[in-house]
Formats: structure tokens, sequence, C-alpha cells
């Protein structure tokens, strides 16, 4: 990794200095400040239907930060999994579900309190519900794992400790319009369902939620995917 990224935050406003202390607690990895190195994603996530928004343009020295990168192949998507559900909120909408929380918060959780920085998947409105389907024992992990690879680049860096804060520069900014960057946000939802729905209707032996609780896989198990990046 480099030692500076060029990293964009999607808002309704321009923020020139990132202020730490701030944000939503039940957001994927908690509170922080949400980035991606992605500038036409970063105007995807500013936009609402009817107005405009701006993709915020940082420069962030890495060369002293701790870095959690959970799209890296030594983490699994159960790990990933395992991390959102410490903060995101899911509806316990079969009996399997409460079991599957504590089970993965037991097995593949990850400690994310040393890291300055953590990377991963932004589990927004589609790659929530393939991650509430596989808590519920709809889907196989491995079909959880091939939608998740077709929703298109989604992956979000996020700003966790003061030190992080204090290594951001803010450098310009671009106006993300509305009537194309929502569009094609909308689209990127609507084809990651298609893809959800597809895959749903294929056949597959492998593991779901159930077979992992009831077998007691464990993170070295050959048949867990790992990294959700492609």
């Amino acid at each position: 990794m480099e030692n500076t990224l060029h990293i964009y935050h999607g808002s309704n406003e321009i923020i020139l200095k990132p202020a730490y202390g701030k944000g939503r607690k039940n957001n994927d990895y908690g509170q922080g400040f949400y980035c991606t190195e992605y500038e036409e994603l970063a105007k995807e996530w500013a936009c609402s239907p009817f107005d405009d928004g701006f993709a915020n343009h940082y420069t962030l020295d890495m060369s002293h930060l701790r870095v959690l990168d959970l799209s890296s192949e030594e983490y699994s998507i159960l790990n990933w999994m395992a991390v959102l559900m410490e903060h995101r909120l899911f509806t316990l909408g079969a009996p399997v579900t409460g079991e599957a929380k504590e089970y993965l918060a037991e097995n593949f959780g990850v400690d994310t309190g040393d890291y300055d920085v953590i990377i991963g998947c932004r589990a927004d409105d589609a790659y929530y519900d393939l991650a509430q389907a596989f808590l519920n024992n709809a889907i196989t992990v491995d079909q959880f794992s091939k939608a998740m690879k077709l929703g298109g680049p989604a992956e979000q860096l996020v700003l966790k400790s003061k030190s992080a804060f204090d290594s951001i520069r803010f450098i310009d900014f671009s106006t993300a319009d509305h009537q194309r960057h929502y569009t094609s946000r909308k689209a990127r939802s609507e084809n990651a369902e298609r893809n959800y729905r597809r895959i749903c209707e294929e056949s597959s032996d492998g593991l779901y939620m159930a077979d992992i609780i009831r077998e007691g896989v464990q993170n070295d198990d050959p048949r867990i995917p790992w990294s959700v990046r492609k």
C-alpha cells in the first residue's frame, strides 16, 4: 500500500476538516469517517434522488497508521461479516440468526480496537440484503461470496482514530450531479439485486449458516471463501 492515498468522501456538504469522534455508531465499522479511493463511487454516495452532492478529495498519510484490511486474503468473508454484525442491526428473521450472531462473533470476530484505519466492503442496501439472507439461512456462504463479488467496486476506507484524523488533508472537491450519479447508484443496486436473485436460483450444496454452526466450522476450514475482493 502506498504511503499517501488519495481518498474521497461523498457528502451533501464540503468538509474541509473531518471531525474526530463524530458519525453514526451503527455504520458498517462503527463511528468514523467513511471514504473510498473511487471518486465516481463517492459521487454516487453523495447524491440524493433530488439533490446534488460533493466528492470531497483528501490525501491520507498512511506511513504511521495501523491498517486492518478486511478485503485482503488474510481474512475470510465471515471475518468481514462478524465485524459488520458488531455495529449494524440485523432483523432476526429466523431462529438461526441469533445463534449466528453469537457464533460468528466467537469464532470469526476480529479485534478492531488497535487499528487507525479499516478497509473493507461497504454494506449498502444490496450488500446488506445479501448478508441478511445468509444469516437467515436463505443462501449458502458460497452464494453469498459470489454475489458480493458481482456487485462491482464498493470498497470503503474508514478513519477510526485521532491519529488517522490528524493524517488527512483536504485537497479540493467536485460536484456530483444527482441526475447522473444517483441514477448510476440506483443501477448498481438493481444490478446487484438481479445477481442476487440469479444466484439464489442456482443449486448449491455448500454451507448454510445452520451447517456452519452445527458442524462447528472454524476460520481455517477450506470451504469458507476468503477475500471478498475480486
